[in-house]
């Protein structure tokens, strides 16, 4: 939920002057030339009374962005970064602020805002005048929470604002102006002339928020990512109709992303925006176990085939268990929580070396089978201690070793 929103200018003015002090930026704006101004991220969330780790600051000056960049930067003993040298875009970066400084682009303040992504971050703060400005409203909209945008022309000069839009709902729990809702459904097609990282860095943000089932219904509503007509629709479940109140808040903070991720994209897709190689293992994973028990009821599992679910969804299976039947969701979670289930967190009671120095058997194929056999049978209770874990290893060798004439 969001904190109460400032909307009378004096207040603003008095939040933004303190949030200048407190994070040492008054001096850094002493090097300013007439005519800048504060503007994006950094008033919006003033406004909105949001604090976040990570503090972004936009600073559009007339011009000569690089040489004040590079001024600020010998002064304070910071790193300068040169984002765009034919825009003339650098960024400072001190501890946790990014200090982004731009060139002014139009021939005026109003141009400038005009060409910004959504009203929102089109609030300046005139350090000469020591006054907002808001051609655009952009502090009603904060008001109301509600995603406009100024022309549309302003999305498609740079389409990562299409999934932006998301992000907001995600993170801030806006709602989209339904104008921008249909230009978003005619032209989600440009996303894929963004590059991957940044596709890839959005998403994250997306399904990381505090409201992003609501994204996520959004993005699948819309079939952002064209996953529609996928022959593995069965994959993708009725979000609105899953009990996650079944998962704690810190379950939710870690398992969450991972199966929405999985409720969004497939796996082509993932693999095409080069998202990791943990975030692809996962999605497979959650989907090779789904089609596994649409084919095959869980109650019907042999002993390996449920050990081996558990051995390979051990370390997010709060992420499967909406693809299991719903009278079995809470017990699983139940058991999982418990750090001593040993099939739902498989372990031995002996490693490798102490079964090559007890039983004198090398590395290889023999000694792998071996100690998954002893996992499953600690998981399943017949195995209690060191002793009968090397006296089941010598069976179990007697029987499966190959024999030598």
């Amino acid at each position: 939920m969001k904190s109460s929103i400032h909307t009378d200018h004096t207040l603003i003015i008095d939040e933004l002057e303190t949030s200048i002090k407190s994070h040492d930026l008054d001096s850094i704006f002493g090097f300013l030339p007439k005519g800048s101004y504060l503007v994006g991220g950094f008033i919006r969330d003033i406004i909105l009374g949001r604090k976040t780790e990570k503090v972004d600051v936009d600073i559009v000056v007339p011009l000569n962005a690089i040489e004040i960049g590079k001024k600020i930067a010998e002064n304070i003993g910071s790193k300068l970064i040169i984002l765009d040298e034919k825009r003339e875009v650098v960024r400072i970066i001190l501890n946790h602020i990014y200090i982004d400084i731009a060139n002014q682009v139009s021939s005026t303040i109003e141009g400038d805002l005009y060409s910004r992504d959504f009203s929102i971050n089109s609030i300046a703060f005139l350090f000469d005048k020591n006054c907002l400005f808001d051609p655009l409203n952009g502090i009603e909209d904060l008001e109301i929470s509600m995603l406009r945008t100024h022309s549309e022309n302003n999305l498609l000069n740079d389409p990562l604002r299409i999934l932006r839009c998301f992000r907001f709902v995600s993170e801030l729990n806006f709602k989209i102006d339904l104008r921008l809702v249909d230009f978003i459904k005619k032209n989600k097609g440009n996303l894929y002339l963004v590059s991957k990282e940044r596709i890839t860095y959005e998403i994250q943000k997306i399904v990381n928020g505090a409201n992003a089932l609501d994204a996520v219904l959004l993005i699948k509503k819309l079939d952002i990512f064209d996953t529609e007509n996928l022959f593995e629709d069965s994959f993708f479940l009725d979000l609105e109709k899953i009990n996650y109140e079944e998962l704690d808040q810190e379950e939710k903070d870690k398992y969450l992303p991972s199966f929405f991720i999985a409720q969004i994209l497939d796996v082509v897709t993932l693999e095409k925006l080069q998202f990791s190689k943990a975030d692809i293992a996962k999605t497979k994973l959650l989907r090779k176990w789904h089609f596994f028990l649409k084919n095959k009821n869980i109650s019907q599992l042999d002993e390996l085939d449920r050990f081996k679910l558990h051995q390979e969804l051990e370390m997010f299976l709060p992420s499967f268990i909406f693809y299991l039947p719903q009278n079995l969701q809470l017990d699983w979670l139940h058991r999982w929580r418990d750090n001593n289930d040993k099939l739902f967190h498989p372990s031995n009671l002996v490693n490798g070396d102490v079964i090559k120095k007890n039983l004198e058997i090398k590395d290889g194929p023999i000694l792998g089978e071996l100690l998954q056999y002893l996992s499953k049978e600690l998981a399943y209770k017949r195995l209690n201690n060191f002793d009968e874990a090397i006296y089941k290893a010598k069976q179990w060798i007697e029987q499966n070793a190959p024999k030598c004439d």
